[in-house]
């Protein structure tokens, strides 16, 4: 009787043993074939053509929603350079940008041109225009495309913002022709490219989705 137990205490031991070594296999199968997956996908990302699509000046109280409406359809994410002043004015909108995973980045407090300013003038238009955004949203943002695209480099150290500029500017703000808006951008983008746009008129954010559809269309992911 003591042999027989001996025996089924090994038999058991061993099922145990064999059970352990399928689940372990199972797992390492499993945790390889996401390792391939993972993989695959990254390199069919790093063959699709990537461009930027980004927007100065708001938030807008009549035309913010009505392009974060149409981005939302059309799966795009965006980022949005935004206004300190016009950010306390209208905090929804800012927290909706959040909420559907646009980048938020700073313009200004006021759209004023930065170099024309004292070095604390500048660095208070950057910090209050930061301190509002992570009022809202809980993030301090990294990111500054300064108005008119001018930046003291000094100011590289005294914010730790990043300055982000553009390739492409059709220069949306000058008319209020949608079509020929989107015509300059898609007849000029090349991947890796950041369009500038603004979301302060119907014009401006007509031309953006007929620049993403189209886009879209060529192979472009906006990111």
């Amino acid at each position: 009787r003591s042999i027989r137990r001996c025996a089924e205490k090994c038999k058991n031991g061993m099922f145990l043993a064999l059970g352990t070594v399928f689940l372990l296999g199972s797992a390492f199968c499993f945790q390889a074939r996401e390792i391939q997956v993972a993989q695959a996908k990254e390199r069919e990302n790093a063959m699709l053509k990537k461009v930027a699509i980004t927007f100065d000046d708001g938030p807008n109280p009549d035309y913010t929603e009505q392009l974060l409406d149409g981005l939302k359809e059309r799966g795009v994410e965006a980022t949005f350079f935004l206004l300190g002043k016009e950010a306390e004015k209208y905090p929804d909108i800012v927290e909706r940008m959040s909420r559907e995973g646009h980048l938020i980045a700073t313009h200004s407090y006021e759209h004023v041109n930065l170099c024309n300013l004292s070095d604390e003038e500048a660095i208070e238009q950057v910090d209050k225009t930061n301190d509002v955004l992570y009022r809202i949203t809980g993030l301090y943002p990294e990111y500054i495309r300064p108005p008119f695209g001018c930046w003291k480099c000094n100011l590289d150290y005294e914010t730790q913002m990043i300055e982000v500029l553009w390739d492409i500017d059709p220069l949306d703000w000058k008319t209020g022709n949608a079509s020929v808006v989107a015509k300059r951008v898609i007849n000029q983008v090349e991947e890796n490219d950041i369009i500038l746009l603004h979301d302060a008129s119907e014009s401006s954010v007509e031309a953006a989705f007929e620049i993403i559809d189209s886009l879209k269309e060529e192979g472009y992911i906006f990111v």
